[in-house]
Parts: structure tokens; sequence; C-alpha cells
């Protein structure tokens, strides 16, 4: 008797259809196809989206979307690492947003100075990738979802990085 379990395999179009999705998730919606520093312009699609969509939201519910958006991401970087044929490909822009996503919620309420500012450091932190950011980029590197972790893993640095910074600021200033 043939089996009536179908996998997505069967469904050419359904494997068509997650591809694009976790394309579109990991490039940022169209971010990472841009060809300057889409690095860049992900984490102000990040600060756009939060300031017109996150900030109003209630924090139980944005720690729950900040974990679905993790798991989510994680998917679709390895998905599309992996069709682009590359460990950390350049146009991926998920793993910036997702981190400025979580300064912006730590931050809270804040003054647009003080965003540009952690702005200004998440970028410098992502680019020049001191130390603790460059280990963190090197930790994961690979194929896989071990790989796709470390495409994530050295923004989430960032970020805390950028968040520290920001607190000893405060505390001195």
């Amino acid at each position: 008797m043939p089996s009536t379990s179908r996998t997505a395999s069967s469904f050419p179009l359904g494997d068509k259809l997650n591809s694009r999705l976790a394309r579109a998730i990991a490039l940022g919606l169209g971010c990472g196809r841009i060809p300057i520093s889409p690095g860049t312009m992900g984490t102000l699609a990040a600060w756009l989206s939060y300031a017109l969509l996150l900030s109003r939201a209630p924090d139980a519910l944005l720690a729950w979307f900040f974990v679905a958006a993790l798991l989510i991401g994680w998917w679709a970087c390895e998905r599309t690492a992996r069709m682009l044929g590359s460990e950390d490909p350049g146009c991926i822009v998920w793993d910036e947003v997702l981190a400025f996503w979580l300064v912006l919620w730590v931050l809270g309420p804040s003054s647009f100075w003080l965003q540009l500012l952690a702005f200004g450091l998440f970028r410098f932190f992502d680019i020049v990738k001191p130390h603790p950011v460059r280990w963190a980029d090197r930790a994961f590197k690979g194929q896989g979802w071990r790989g796709a972790w470390g495409i994530l893993w050295d923004d989430l640095v960032a970020a805390f990085c950028t968040l520290l910074v920001l607190a000893l600021g405060v505390h001195w200033f």
C-alpha cells in the first residue's frame, strides 16, 4: 500500500515558497540586497520598524516576539546561507535587525539622540568587531545550524557590548 504522507520535497512549490520566505526574512525584506552597506541598511530598517510597530508593545509580548524572531531567523539564515553557498553572506541582515531590536527594547523609551548613539555604537561593534565580538564571530563558523547560529551570535554580542557601553556611560556621566 503506497504511503499517503507527503514531505515538503514532494511539493516543489512548497519548497520554493519556503526558500523565498527564508530569503525574505534573512535579507530583511530586501535590505540585504542594497549594494552599499547592507548591514547598516538592515539596522536602519530595524530602527524604523521598531519605532513604528514594536515600541508600544508590552514587554511580555516583546519577549515572546524576540524568542520567535530568533528561532525563525535562525532557520531563515541557515536556509539562505545554504542556498547561497556561503557561511556568512553579507546580504543576510536578519542578525542586525534582531540584535538592534533587542538594543532598542532594552533601552526602552529614549530620546532620538540616545537611539542614534546606540545605532552608532552597534554599527561600530558589528563592523570593527573588537573582542568579544570578534570571538563570537569566529566561534560558530561553518555550514548548517551551527553556522547559522554564528551569523546571529556575533550581532547579539555586539548588541550586548552596545548596551554595556551605554550603561557605563549613564553611570559615569
